[in-house]
């Protein structure tokens, strides 16, 4: 009886433990494929966050949309059946006050974004608060070009009725209607059959998502505009991450600022490498002239201002901190 006793005790044990090892696995989704900054991203955070969490708990990442595009991952957070997701442009469908970033031109550069971070961080993390989310830490998704198989793109008349793909984000559409575009929203995941097929006849993304997802190979045109820089967020639902043990949030915490740091690095050694990579594949690439577009771009500023809560005041702030770097 004793021996049963011991037995039926160890085995519970043994499955309580199993219980607890499987609560602390920390899955961590995102849609870059191979070789994208976003897999540079995820698996430095990753590394940094089992290194300092030893048994505690682990990370584990997934990439190329393996649990689901950026809305689904979005779910998914909430629901627990994912831990950490590493969403850009489609955090302004979950609130108005991301939109921001959506502006064009409105970030210079990354001193810029670090400046904006410091001064207005409170802003976009209450926004994340009030759908459910919690934002662990920034990266980026970058600056964003358009590429295309009809003609280079120098103003924006150029783009007057290209079918380009947008990610799922109303002020990206509203931008290149106004440009003069067909933008379609598409999941990352679709894009490269839809371009191969002649579904769309382009997409604008930063040369890290071009030359990972191999865009190069059914693209002829690459124009550089640098339109929009997304930022990226080490996304977590707000629930979730309050109920992690305070010494594992706060080293998340710490691991999610180094990634940053490495992240801005290795992306601004990418910008250099990737377009020569892409050039090498036999794409054109232009020069696009800025001004046209910036001068266009007016009325997408006016919009945000009178739609959303607060925009005017948002776009003051972030323009106020463009200063000279």
């Amino acid at each position: 009886m004793t021996i049963r006793i011991l037995a039926t005790a160890a085995v519970s044990a043994l499955i309580a433990g199993q219980a607890m090892a499987a609560d602390m696995t920390l899955r961590f989704g995102h849609v870059g494929n191979p070789g994208s900054l976003f897999e540079a991203t995820a698996e430095h955070f990753a590394e940094c966050a089992n290194a300092a969490l030893g048994e505690t708990a682990e990370v584990q990442t997934f990439g190329s949309s393996q649990l689901g595009n950026d809305q689904e991952m979005l779910q998914k957070l909430k629901l627990g059946q994912v831990q950490f997701a590493l969403p850009s442009s489609v955090m302004s469908s979950v609130d108005d006050r991301f939109g921001v970033f959506e502006m064009p031109y409105i970030i210079k550069d990354r001193d810029h974004m670090r400046r904006v971070q410091s001064e207005m961080m409170d802003t976009f993390e209450q926004a994340a608060n009030d759908k459910g989310y919690t934002i662990v830490g920034l990266a980026e998704n970058g600056f964003r070009h358009i590429t295309n198989n009809l003609r280079p793109i120098n103003v924006p008349a150029d783009l007057d009725g290209v079918k380009l793909r947008t990610p799922n984000g109303s002020w990206r559409v509203k931008m290149f209607q106004q440009y003069g575009a067909n933008p379609t929203p598409m999941s990352f995941s679709d894009v490269f059959t839809a371009l191969q097929t002649g579904v769309i006849d382009g997409q604008e993304n930063p040369y890290a998502q071009i030359a990972s997802a191999k865009f190069q190979e059914v693209q002829d045109y690459l124009s550089i505009t640098g339109h929009v820089y997304t930022p990226a967020y080490i996304l977590a639902s707000k629930k979730h991450f309050d109920g992690l043990p305070e010494e594992v949030q706060a080293t998340l915490k710490d691991c999610a600022s180094q990634t940053q740091d490495f992240t801005y690095e290795h992306a601004a050694k990418l910008e250099v490498d990737l377009l020569e990579e892409i050039k090498a594949a036999g794409v054109e690439v232009n020069e696009a002239d800025k001004d046209a577009f910036i001068e266009a771009s007016r009325p997408v500023y006016d919009a945000f201002a009178a739609e959303v809560d607060g925009g005017g005041e948002l776009i003051d702030q972030v323009l106020a901190l463009g200063g000279s770097s």
